[in-house]
């Protein structure tokens, strides 16, 4: 059960992180961290005109507590040292070389705290040619492989947000790196280590299975020619006649035959199931029967039926689905409904507990809790 409210809870509640500000993959992993109930102190910089999104409303930051620190004066660095020694795991994500320019880098941490996990997030990795670029998601994806899958073969490359390559190829990766090097370090003859993500081993690592498709002759390299990219009339997506989408992923025999019942298709057309040739006469068929009705109708008629169709919902709309009200999917926390922490523990429940952190809000706090009373000189001119 996830709940909201305040004190410690989740499993990993007691843990130390610092995570050094930044932008994409780095704070997505530290919120997930957060959520799971570790302690969570944000290094913001001083000039706070370089964030993206009013405060208030980065969700990205919520569960955390944030100081504000000059990593570019005198003492900007020895401050970061201080919490770094008495922090378990330490995240960044600047290109190869900065922190270390910076003062905070691996070898200065894991000085101050031997048993230190020092996670690095980027986009290319700490290593080869390209290691030194600038990038942004869209890039590393596409040089995975990852990208050339998703979308309309007809068209370009479908851009699925940031989800594909910063966040389920950088931040959860991160996320498993960190705490798979937590536990070695706990161990008795354990030390600390650097954690090297990169999004573009994250997102061609969630390929693995496609790779083993295209190995074995079982997967096209071109989109929307396989049974989970497009290609498939019995996965995909169709328009009703109100302009919105059902989504559609009968694959097993028994969920397909209760589809076309439902949906009103012909045995004979049907029967194009297993005929790829044929396939082109099926995604007309069910394409023109879905056009006939609203998203609504279609989903009052698949209601309660094994024949895996679901309205595509918009982010607005799915809070409200009877589903996911009823798991709690999502949570309102001071006035902003957002996604609960996942995944869920029986034991250890994980919670909302505190809005998104304001830069430097908490510098107090946080100089008291971990004893580094240098932070609280440590903010230096605030733009």
């Amino acid at each position: 059960m996830t709940t909201t409210g305040r004190g410690p809870n989740g499993p990993l509640a007691g843990v130390r992180v610092v995570e050094l500000a930044g932008i994409g993959p780095g704070p997505f992993a530290a919120m997930l961290l957060a959520d799971l109930g570790a302690d969570v102190v944000r290094v913001d910089r001083p000039d706070a005109s370089a964030l993206v999104l009013d405060p208030a409303y980065d969700l990205t930051n919520r569960n955390k507590r944030s100081v504000r620190v000059d990593l570019k004066s005198e003492e900007g660095a020895g401050h970061v040292l201080d919490l770094a020694e008495r922090a378990d795991i330490l995240i960044e994500g600047y290109r190869p070389g900065v922190a270390e320019r910076l003062g905070v880098g691996p070898d200065a941490c894991l000085e101050r705290n031997p048993r230190l996990v020092y996670g690095r997030m980027t986009g290319w990795g700490q290593d080869g040619p390209l290691a030194d670029r600038a990038g942004h998601d869209v890039g590393y994806i596409a040089l995975s492989g990852t990208l050339s899958m998703i979308g309309d073969p007809d068209g370009p490359p479908a851009l699925p947000a940031n989800l594909v390559g910063d966040y389920a190829g950088g931040s959860l990766y991160l996320v498993v790196g960190v705490l798979a090097a937590l536990r070695h370090a706990r161990t008795p003859d354990g030390t600390g280590q650097v954690v090297d993500a990169a999004v573009v081993d994250g997102s061609a690592h969630l390929a693995t299975m496609i790779h083993g498709m295209l190995a074995a002759g079982a997967w096209q390299d071109r989109r929307g020619s396989n049974l989970l990219d497009g290609g498939c009339p019995f996965y995909g997506c169709y328009e009703t006649s109100d302009g919105r989408y059902m989504a559609v992923g009968p694959l097993e025999q028994r969920f397909y035959e209760q589809f076309t019942t439902l949906l009103g298709i012909e045995e004979q057309t049907a029967s194009a199931r297993d005929d790829p040739g044929r396939w082109p006469e099926l995604r007309a068929a069910v394409a023109a029967r879905f056009r006939t009705r609203s998203r609504a109708e279609w989903t009052e008629v698949f209601e309660g039926t094994d024949a895996c169709v679901a309205p595509v919902l918009s982010l607005r709309e799915a809070p409200g689905h009877p589903h996911l009200a009823a798991r709690a999917t999502y949570v309102e926390h001071g006035g902003l409904t957002q996604p609960a922490p996942a995944p869920r523990f029986s034991a250890t429940p994980t919670a909302v507990r505190r809005p998104p952190a304001r830069p430097g809000a908490d510098t107090e706090e946080v100089a008291a809790d971990w004893d580094v009373p240098g932070l609280r000189t440590a903010e230096g001119p605030v733009g």
